[in-house]
């Protein structure tokens, strides 16, 4: 499954989950939408703008990430999905980083998001103009929180 984790049901189910919440709060889609699932399964994996997820349990742990937040966060894919999403912010970050998710449970989405991130060999990297949705299943029940953002800057 490392080499081509999009294809794994699970994650191809999850992904529609993203693409369809993405659409339901935002009103587009995330990425061009044709072809079968695991088709738009590979075409976020390989999308060049960060997409990023967590789960709903107490501490949530990060369930899917493309390639592009694979190279940015320096993991791979079996590290990720057992990282805690607390762990992509600083301790001093943290606060801030629950806040802003506590405004996109509450609201659904928030799309003006910057803040601070951490990768998994400890480098610094600040994030702009990030959006953050509620990831809802088909009874529009909450799943998780998604991220996607195309802008970030490496920090001395």
């Amino acid at each position: 499954m490392t080499s081509q984790p999009w294809m794994h049901p699970p994650v191809v189910q999850w992904i529609q989950q993203l693409l369809d919440s993405y659409r339901h709060w935002i009103g587009r889609e995330l990425i061009e939408r044709h072809g079968e699932p695991e088709f738009q399964a590979r075409a976020l994996f390989e999308s060049p703008i960060v997409v990023v997820s967590h789960g709903t349990e107490a501490d949530p742990i990060l369930n899917y990430g493309n390639q592009t937040a694979l190279d940015l966060w320096e993991m791979t894919w079996e590290q990720l999905i057992k990282t805690p999403s607390r762990l992509t912010a600083e301790p001093v970050n943290r606060a801030e980083r629950e806040w802003m998710l506590e405004q996109a449970r509450t609201r659904g989405f928030i799309d003006t998001y910057r803040g601070v991130r951490i990768s998994g060999t400890g480098r610094r990297f600040l994030v702009e103009n990030a959006l953050i949705w509620n990831v809802l299943n088909g009874r529009h029940e909450r799943t998780g929180q998604a991220a996607t953002f195309s802008r970030w800057t490496w920090l001395p």
